[in-house]
């Protein structure tokens, strides 16, 4: 796989992960700045269009929605 090709699969699971919480970029915004974590709905959803963000994101992220536990299918 190339680089592009984990950007996409990266991308991928953050929306899914998103999306089964009916959370949108601007919730997410909200969920985020509660931790501390200042990201605009637009910074947000220009991270998840490029899929080149950090893993400190995506950790971010996983918390701010609260998920616990996160399948990789492989």
């Amino acid at each position: 796989m190339t680089d592009g090709d984990w950007q996409e699969r990266a991308k991928g699971i953050l929306k899914a992960e998103l999306k089964k919480r009916g959370i949108g970029y601007k919730q997410l915004a909200d969920k985020l700045k509660e931790l501390g974590i200042n990201e605009s709905d637009r910074n947000i959803a220009n991270k998840l269009a490029r899929g080149g963000f950090s893993a400190v994101f995506l950790v971010q992220v996983l918390t701010a929605i609260e998920c616990r536990t996160l399948h990789l299918d492989v």
